[in-house]
């Protein structure tokens, strides 16, 4: 089944074998709020990493049932985020989140070399599925919160877990835009050049499952029109699955946009490590916690 909107993740969820979620140092409200939300919609199971007492007390200032959580004893922050991903790697749950943990240790439980989440040689990532009322469909972006000027190589690696998660919402054949200022090929912006190469890669079948275009700018990626009028054709113009931002400043710009200024909705999660992680801010929605939630549910294996 192919996802059109966020909330269609929810049905899905509701018919698979409910994956466990660990939340890393879970002693605040926000974090315990999300995954008992996720519980009773019946979407997750969850495992709550903190200080007993305190998650108690907060369940009761907000008359949450604690006896819906597993609730896992570490006191230490440094100490609760890696212990979550201790029973992460014991097969104890099948997604990681970020409790009241600082994003910094949250990010080194998991680069960890020795106890953490990754594979040799993976690249940690961080995709956002963005819904939009103008656009007729989700857009599926990265990195827009993690590697600040992707290189190449972890363009390339990008690419593909933007593909893998739009296959997660059932699109077969995702339309990949390689974003840069320009859709003319320039050979002064580092920019085009990386989406030229990236391009030419998937023609010749070294990146599959989607089909690849770039440089585009931005207008040509998303707007049919555009693309009529500036003669771009091409599998992707004018109709983007995906978009590969060329920095972090593009992407977060972006996405910040569409939720600030033109009523979007997000999931995002990390991708890279052996799990889907979830980060999400205090900043967040409630909604865009339980889309984040949902989203690294269905794609976790």
């Amino acid at each position: 089944m192919k996802v059109n909107k966020l909330d269609q993740l929810f049905d899905i969820l509701k018919s698979k074998p409910k994956k466990r979620i660990v939340a890393a140092f879970a002693n605040d409200a926000h974090t315990i709020e999300a995954v008992g939300m996720a519980i009773d919609m019946g979407i997750v199971e969850g495992t709550l990493v903190g200080d007993e007492a305190t998650i108690k007390k907060v369940c009761a200032e907000h008359k949450i049932d604690p006896s819906k959580f597993t609730i896992v004893q570490e006191a230490d922050e440094m100490k609760a985020a890696t212990k979550a991903v201790e029973l992460i790697n014991k097969g104890e749950g099948q997604v990681l989140m970020k409790g009241l943990v600082s994003s910094d240790k949250y990010m080194r439980a998991i680069l960890n070399k020795e106890t953490g989440l990754m594979p040799p040689k993976a690249i940690l990532t961080h995709v956002t599925v963005v819904q939009l009322p103008t656009y007729p469909k989700l857009l599926v972006v990265g990195d827009v919160a993690i590697i600040p000027a992707p290189d190449l190589a972890q363009k390339i690696a990008i690419t593909e877990y933007i593909i893998k998660v739009a296959h997660s919402l059932g699109i077969e054949n995702p339309k990949v835009a390689l974003l840069a200022a320009t859709e003319q090929m320039s050979a002064g912006m580092p920019a085009c050049v990386d989406a030229a190469i990236i391009s030419k890669m998937a023609d010749r079948g070294q990146i599959k499952g989607a089909t690849i275009d770039g440089p585009l700018a931005l207008d040509v990626a998303i707007d049919k029109e555009s693309a009529e009028i500036k003669k771009v054709t091409g599998g992707v113009a004018g109709d983007a699955d995906c978009i590969l931002f060329p920095n972090i400043e593009s992407g977060n710009v972006f996405f910040k946009t569409c939720t600030k200024l033109a009523g979007g909705e997000l999931g995002a999660m990390v991708m890279g490590a052996k799990v889907p992680c979830v980060l999400t801010s205090r900043g967040d929605s409630v909604q865009s916690k339980m889309y984040s939630i949902a989203l690294a549910a269905n794609a976790s294996k």
